[in-house]
This record gives C-alpha cells, sequence and structure tokens, in this order.
C-alpha cells in the first residue's frame, strides 16, 4: 500500500431502486435494468493531506440509464455546509475518486461511470444511521429526503437481519441490509419505496478498504 493520503473510517446509508438483494452485490445486471441510488456518509475521522475531515458528511444522488458498468450516468455530490474551503475541495476530490488507485473504492468506480456531474451542493446534511439496528435517516431541505429501515418477515412482521461480506470489494467489509424510501428532487429526481438499503462500516483510502 502507497503511503497514505488520505483515509476516512465512518459510516453509510445507501437506497437503491434493486430489489432487496441488489443483484450488483453478486456481479448480476439490476433488478429494473437500471440504476438510482442515494448515499449519505458520515465520517468519524478521516483526512486528506494534511486537512482533517472528522465529523463531516457527504451525500450523494446517483442515476444510471442501465447497469452501473456501461456508463452514462449522472451525480449531484452534496458536500456538508460546515466544511472549510479546504475541506470541501478534499472531500470533492475523494467522492471524485481523485488521488485513488484506479478501481479501489466506490468513489472512483461510481464516478468513472458518469458523463454528467452537476455542480457540486454545500448544504445542511442531517443524516443519522445505526448500522446494527438498521436504521437511518438523511435529510437536505430541497434536495433528499431518506429514510432507511429493517426488512420485516411478511407473516410474523419481525425484523429480519441479513447481511453481505464481500471478498475484495471496493466499498465495504460487512454490511447490514434493509430496505429504504428516498425522494430525490432538484437536478436529479426519482422516488424509491420499499427497495434495498444497506448500512455499513466504511474504512477506505487512496488504495482501497483498510483491513
Amino acid at each position: 500500500m502507497a503511503e497514505l493520503q488520505w483515509a476516512i473510517h465512518g459510516r453509510e446509508f445507501a437506497n437503491c431502486n434493486c430489489s432487496y438483494g441488489c443483484p450488483c452485490q453478486f456481479n448480476a445486471l439490476p433488478t429494473y435494468g437500471h440504476c438510482s441510488a442515494v448515499v449519505g456518509i458520515h465520517i468519524d475521522s478521516g483526512f486528506h493531506g494534511t486537512t482533517p475531515l472528522d465529523g463531516l458528511r457527504v451525500a450523494g444522488i446517483f442515476r444510471y440509464p442501465g447497469p452501473i458498468h456501461e456508463g452514462n450516468g449522472e451525480a449531484l455530490p452534496i458536500v456538508d455546509q460546515r466544511a472549510n474551503p479546504a475541506q470541501r475541495e478534499a472531500l470533492l476530490r475523494i467522492m471524485s475518486g481523485q488521488d485513488t488507485r484506479p478501481g479501489a473504492t466506490m468513489f472512483a468506480v461510481f464516478f468513472s461511470m458518469l458523463s454528467k456531474v452537476h455542480e457540486p451542493v454545500f448544504a445542511d446534511i442531517d443524516f443519522a444511521v445505526d448500522i446494527q439496528r438498521r436504521r437511518a435517516h438523511l435529510k437536505v431541505p430541497g434536495l433528499i429526503e431518506q429514510r432507511g429501515e429493517p426488512i420485516l418477515n411478511p407473516i410474523t412482521g419481525a425484523e429480519h437481519r441479513i447481511r453481505i461480506q464481500p471478498e475484495g470489494g471496493f466499498e465495504f467489509k460487512e454490511a447490514e441490509i434493509g430496505r429504504g424510501w428516498t425522494k430525490a428532487t432538484g437536478p436529479i429526481e426519482y422516488e424509491l419505496a420499499d427497495s434495498y438499503g444497506q448500512f455499513a462500516e466504511l474504512h477506505l483510502c487512496q488504495d482501497g478498504i483498510i483491513h
């Protein structure tokens, strides 16, 4: 691994339009042939060079007309308005896959498949996620209203718990799987209802997952 240029340790919730067992996690095509996803991340600790990133948040709205690997997607990056100019630049560089080995992180992969990136928004990001309980909420005024919940057993109503542990992934070592609801507005508009949600700890640097 190269000398660290950046690293983040935090938590994420992501909601996409696929069914609960998102086929993308199994190298299969998305449930409906296309991908729409909204992601929120809270950075517990992190840095980019000499710039600290502790306590900051980012979010993103993504839409791809087909499977992600076919490209031609669009995205809206959203950065915590509390970030100072140096932190804003650092977060945007990380989110866009810069200063990162090609394919090493989900940022590098997802942004390399975009043909349009809207101007970044600096906003209040109200975000909280409890990975073990599979619950989350994300609100960005005028752009995102999102919540995450556990999957429920359709017969008993009990909370169903299941997780995935990819080998050699580029996002997380393990994710709790649940479901989510999202309303995205602004330059990218859509609604997701009772679809795939993932709750995960992130520990990433420019070379990928930190083990």
